[in-house]
């Protein structure tokens, strides 16, 4: 699962760690965190214009979809892909084969589980600097207005070792792109046991996270805020930190 990124790095920064430009420069607005379910306007960079950093919005809506309210219903259940399923399921296999991308953050949120409560933490690279998920897209046309919407689906895979103890329900993460297969996932020539081979997690020695405040699962009140991703600490869970890190 993967439903909640920041992107808070400044737009040159951004540009000169993926050496592309933004389309629409005076669109963009660093984020500490946006949730999939409010269906952002994401930073990415497809396979179809690999020096542009556009904005789609997050929640995959498949060309093939006959209405804006089956888009609309679909779209909620397409914020993430399993690895797994990615050449089966039909919203994914036409996508995975010719629509790649690079979903481009600088952290992310997952919940751990103890004792019944669930703790919110942050998790970025451990030199902080901005990094690629792997994603999917599809441009959907509303017959009724020829109005065009490109989105997109952050792909997952299983947790390595680190996540396993932080997401320690689902066991999942967002398949984060090595450096070197960056520009390589958006090559059109790849076969499905490269797509594959990208997919397997990231090593955990080159994350790093931190408890954060409840306050990012308030579903009043703004949470795209600085503070949002500074540590919080938690007593209760002081003798489960030393066992996680």
């Amino acid at each position: 699962m993967c439903f909640d990124i920041s992107f808070a790095l400044k737009s040159d920064r951004l540009e000169e760690r993926f050496d592309a430009k933004f389309d629409a420069p005076e669109l963009y607005e660093p984020a500490y965190h946006v949730s999939a379910f409010s269906i952002p306007d994401v930073p990415v960079i497809t396979n179809e214009n690999v020096n542009l950093i556009q904005f789609l919005k997050w929640g995959l809506i498949p060309f093939w979809i006959k209405n804006e309210e089956k888009a609309n219903e679909i779209r909620t259940k397409t914020f993430n892909a399993r690895a797994e399923t990615l050449f089966e399921k039909p919203s994914f296999r036409g996508p995975i084969k010719n629509k790649r991308c690079l979903v481009i953050a600088d952290g992310f949120f997952e919940w751990r589980e103890v004792k019944g409560k669930n703790y919110p933490y942050y998790i970025r690279m451990a030199d902080k600097e901005a990094f690629a998920m792997a994603g999917i897209w599809d441009t959907w046309t509303n017959k009724d207005t020829d109005e065009k919407y490109n989105t997109f689906s952050v792909i997952t895979t299983r947790a390595n070792p680190l996540l396993e103890k932080i997401h320690n329900k689902k066991k999942r993460m967002p398949a984060i792109l090595r450096l070197d297969d960056e520009r390589r996932w958006l090559d059109s020539d790849i076969t499905r046991d490269d797509i594959n081979s990208m997919l397997e997690p990231i090593d955990d020695s080159v994350l790093d996270a931190h408890t954060v405040s409840k306050m990012i699962s308030y579903r009043k009140g703004n949470t795209n805020v600085p503070e949002i991703i500074e540590k919080q600490e938690y007593e209760e869970l002081k003798f489960q930190q030393a066992s996680l890190f």
